[in-house]
């Protein structure tokens, strides 16, 4: 059978045309958004999920949103048990920027806790579901230690420091009483920075949140009546809100973003995600976090 290399050509050309087709919307739904509803004003929906490891892509958002003239409003949806202090106090910091131009409203899923709450409590307005796991205003730091291990299989490790402290947390030995001191006074600094957070936004007094931040976790119900969130209901509820606050006739239309950036990085990002978790969740850092193994979601 004789071949026929202009047919063949063709085929291949209209392959090769059908996977440009196929990735230029790939690359367009990796880095554009979707919008729902056809009112007028927009509301934008920036998720907050998982352990809180990075802030760089929700402040790109919020970025983006505060300066978009159309987003009137924006709704925070939180499904996560916090994380790292550093990140959390830098998505706090551009919620607190956005809202002198905004609205912004917390929307809380499965779970919103710790570093979860410390962002929500930057928010104009709290809403959780009856079901929502909120609160654990605290923060934790802990450590490991093998030195019993290394004894049993022979290994001995040998540390030369510059500094009395300079080890302090370290695997390879248990830590002195002057380390655990000066540990706690680092973690006790931290949570009052929580605190502080939390009571320039929430309306409650000190002595009312003092009886609450023993790093205790609630329910949505629960913490209503706490006075830790402000209404109960869920992410609609939640847009809708936004948008009466921000002065939206009739239905909002919605902006639900999508993730910014290039297909390497989304493919590599999401091969890594659980990874980067999963050491979240067991580093020796110091962080806002509410231990469960609940699966994010919205």
């Amino acid at each position: 059978m004789r071949k026929h290399p202009i047919l063949t050509g063709l085929v291949l050309l209209a392959v090769i045309g059908m996977l440009l087709v196929a990735a230029a919307y790939i690359v367009r739904d990796l880095s554009g958004e979707l919008v729902a509803g056809k009112g007028g004003g927009k509301v934008a929906v920036v998720l907050v999920e998982g352990v809180i490891s990075d802030s760089r892509e929700i402040v790109e958002q919020l970025n983006e949103y505060e300066k978009n003239n159309e987003i009137k409003a924006v709704v925070i949806r939180i499904n996560s048990p916090g994380g790292g202090v550093v990140p959390s106090q830098e998505i706090y910091d551009k919620i607190m920027k956005v809202k002198e131009k905004k609205t912004v409203v917390a929307s809380m899923g499965i779970v919103a806790a710790s570093g979860g709450y410390y962002i929500a409590a930057a928010t104009d307005r709290i809403m959780a579901n009856p079901g929502t796991l909120t609160g654990s205003i605290g923060v934790i730091m802990q450590f490991s230690h093998v030195k019993e291990l290394l004894e049993k299989i022979g290994l001995k490790a040998s540390v030369i420091k510059s500094g009395e402290f300079k080890d302090t947390g370290s695997p390879l030995r248990g830590m002195t009483d002057e380390e655990v001191r000066l540990l706690q006074e680092v973690v006790d600094d931290i949570h009052d920075q929580f605190i502080e957070a939390v009571l320039a936004n929430r309306p409650l007094s000190a002595e009312q949140l003092t009886s609450v931040s023993q790093s205790r976790i609630f329910t949505g119900r629960q913490a209503l009546k706490q006075g830790l969130v402000d209404e109960l209901g869920g992410l609609e509820d939640a847009i809708a809100m936004a948008a009466e606050m921000a002065g939206i006739e009739g239905e909002p239309r919605v902006v639900y973003p999508k993730r910014r950036m290039g297909l390497l990085r989304y493919l590599v990002s999401e091969t890594t995600s659980g990874v980067a978790d999963a050491l979240m969740k067991n580093n020796r850092g110091i962080n806002y976090l509410y231990h469960n193994d609940l699966p994010p979601g919205n």
